[in-house]
């Protein structure tokens, strides 16, 4: 067993504190963002973790691109018949996390799933390369395969089928809208003594501000 009692690192870069914080939490993940963004050397700052329950029961992690946030939520995309789009089309409960290791911060966000609607869909699908429209089409994601020649002899044939033509959108692949209900704000300090600030929206749909003890 390798042994990581040693693994220590002392946070120090910055606070958070009720004084310098918005009252809706989507304002301070905006600023989280673009902070990350312009002064750490995070190359997909639009990267996380999303956690969802599996029809098997057991939750499952998995790393994936946020493409669009605003006062709704938090957009990405993926194929509907997957394992994680079939776990949220069964239950619709999902975290997302963030972890922006040069910045000592991380985000949790717990939120209720929803298909974006086609037209929202469609437009991103279009913005996409041709090879990650093709990739869309070609894998059955989630499921199992016999080889990696599957995939590359499938891609190739579908090269020569849309050649000069639209790809479309597949009817089985879109966006995910996370409407938030909580959302955790963590910002590494000194002797493990880190600041956290919790959001819980309530019923009146305002926003409650917590400090959490860490």
């Amino acid at each position: 067993m390798k042994d990581l009692s040693n693994y220590r690192k002392s946070y120090e870069k910055s606070e958070l504190l009720e004084t310098n914080i918005p009252e809706d939490p989507i304002n301070l993940f905006n600023r989280w963002f673009h902070e990350t963004e312009e002064f750490s050397t995070t190359e997909e700052v639009n990267a996380m973790t999303v956690s969802t329950i599996g029809l098997d029961g057991f939750p499952k992690s998995r790393v994936v691109l946020l493409k669009k946030f605003n006062e709704e939520g938090f957009i990405f995309y993926t194929n509907y018949n997957s394992e994680k789009g079939k776990a949220i089309l069964n239950n619709p409960n999902v975290c997302l996390s963030f972890f922006w290791h040069s910045m000592e911060r991380q985000i949790i966000i717990k939120g209720i799933a929803e298909k974006t609607p086609e037209i929202i869909s469609d437009n991103y699908f279009a913005s996409r390369p041709d090879g990650s429209k093709l990739g869309a089409i070609v894998s059955p994601q989630s499921e199992v395969i016999p080889s990696r020649d599957f995939l590359d002899i499938k891609l190739k044939e579908l090269e020569k089928e849309f050649e000069n033509k639209e790809i479309p959108r597949p009817e089985n692949w879109g966006g995910f809208l996370i409407r938030p209900i909580e959302v955790e704000f963590w910002q590494g300090r000194a002797n493990r003594l880190h600041d956290r600030i919790r959001y819980k929206l309530e019923d009146n749909f305002n926003w409650k501000i917590d400090r959490l003890s860490p």
